[in-house]
């Protein structure tokens, strides 16, 4: 048999059926969907690709995941093999009602561990039923880092989880201080958890087939920062950092508080004048923030 394939129908069997790229095109062709770049639609198709996936995740009976983007299933289904429940957070609405008929059609044994909430999971404010221990998700390209970090503020029970974005993302999240990939949203990942890549995917394992390569980013929570400066804080700065790379931080600061404070908080934290947003780590970053945390010191909206 094709490895691209699920399995036939197994009466004997109680776990899930996986969906191969038969499997996916006729459940699509089934509601009428025709995948869209405006949401990051691409499915996957290789039931070895999703079993690869959940095994990376390191994922057990006891865990509560969230799942960002089910889509038709794919994932959703390897993971209901494995973890003791399953939150899939989907906005389109012919999936969202699409996806609960495939759970019990193809996991019926699993069917009663498996929550749908329709909404943008970056308007989420709470989720139902116990709190999640685990993010595993093929997040959509086009908001991959937002829904990330709005997760990680918003479900600090989240202790680990493996995600599926664009290569370029990836290696922009997992980057460390002083490589030229390393920006904003490797700082504001690295304040919540130890970030690593933890593999590439191919283009072929989804329908339709993107025009780049895919990469798998783990992550584990961790401590912020010992700081006094609050999340918010310490993000202005980072923000401030990196929109002029090319500026030192002395200079690049001076968006956001007058030059004498930028000062006072450089030598507060310890950092060189001269150094450039990408020299410094998430710790540098919170250090600078206490320097300016003066009323009316920062002066950026709060970040997530």
């Amino acid at each position: 048999m094709d490895a691209d394939q699920s399995p036939p129908a197994d009466a004997s069997s109680a776990g899930p059926r996986l969906l191969g790229p038969a499997d996916v095109r006729s459940l699509a062709a089934g509601i009428g969907l025709r995948p869209t770049k405006r949401r990051g639609q691409n499915f996957v198709i290789d039931a070895n690709t999703v079993r690869r996936i959940v095994r990376s995740a390191g994922l057990g009976p006891t865990d509560v995941v969230v799942e960002v983007g089910p889509g038709l299933g794919s994932l959703t289904l390897g993971l209901l093999g494995t973890v003791g429940h399953v939150v899939a957070v989907e906005v389109d609405p012919l999936l969202a009602a699409a996806l609960p008929d495939t759970v019990r059609d193809r996991a019926p044994h699993q069917a009663d561990r498996f929550t749908l909430v329709h909404r943008d999971a970056l308007q989420l404010t709470s989720l139902p039923g116990p709190a999640p221990t685990a993010l595993v998700a093929n997040l959509p390209y086009n908001v991959s880092v937002p829904v990330l970090l709005h997760l990680l503020a918003l479900l600090p029970s989240l202790r680990r989880g493996l995600v599926m974005v664009q290569a370029e993302v990836a290696d922009r999240l997992a980057a460390p201080p002083g490589s030229r990939t390393y920006g904003v949203p490797s700082a504001k990942a690295a304040w919540y958890a130890d970030v690593r890549r933890a593999g590439t995917v191919g283009r072929s394992v989804f329908w339709p087939a993107p025009h780049v390569d895919s990469g798998l980013v783990a992550w584990t929570r961790r401590d912020p920062p010992a700081t006094t400066a609050t999340r918010q804080e310490v993000f202005a700065v980072v923000d401030a950092a990196f929109a002029q790379r090319r500026k030192t931080v002395r200079g690049a600061l001076r968006a956001v508080a007058p030059l004498d404070r930028v000062e006072a908080a450089l030598a507060h934290a310890g950092v060189d004048p001269r150094s450039r947003g990408e020299q410094l780590d998430v710790e540098a970053f919170a250090r600078i923030a206490e320097g300016l945390a003066e009323p009316g010191s920062v002066t950026a909206e709060e970040h997530s």
